[in-house]
């Protein structure tokens, strides 16, 4: 079996929370899978989704996707899914007890960082423990990220 290249549509990155990074202090992810309606699969396999407001919650001993837009499927007439419907995230015992535990601590929840489909063709959720960044605390990342792209242009320049 040959290897799978980049550009293969079973390693695609469907939907990515590019502020997640910039408003939290990533502790720890954890792949998670989801509990999907075949319509749903469709409609991330045509590269549809929003996860950039969407939140993970820690309901009743299971972990749940709350907010998270995935368009209906236009092909799929009356049987399709809801776009904004809760949908269970597919956890080890051990992962959930430490994401819930996680979430209880002060400061600290749980952001949805990446939807994406692995290897196998399955649709993944990368979730992060994270801690809020104060105001203070986002300046400071925007002057590092400047500096950096001005350092890179100086070297370019110069090199």
């Amino acid at each position: 079996m040959a290897p799978r290249k980049k550009t293969d549509p079973a390693n695609k990155v469907v939907a990515e929370n590019r502020r997640a990074r910039f408003n939290f202090d990533i502790q720890d992810t954890v792949e998670a899978g989801l509990v999907l309606h075949g319509t749903e699969v469709k409609s991330l396999r045509n590269g549809e989704a929003n996860i950039a407001e969407s939140y993970v919650s820690e309901e009743g001993g299971e972990i749940w996707l709350i907010n998270s837009h995935i368009p209906e499927y236009l092909e799929a007439n009356r049987f399709n899914h809801e776009p904004r419907r809760r949908r269970k995230l597919l956890l080890h015992k051990r992962e959930m007890a430490k994401f819930a535990q996680a979430a209880d601590r002060e400061g600290m929840t749980l952001v949805p960082l990446k939807l994406y489909f692995n290897d196998r063709g399955r649709a993944k959720l990368a979730v992060a423990i994270a801690k809020g960044k104060k105001t203070v605390d986002k300046r400071e990342t925007v002057k590092k990220r400047d500096w950096d792209r001005q350092k890179a242009r100086i070297l370019k320049e110069h090199g």
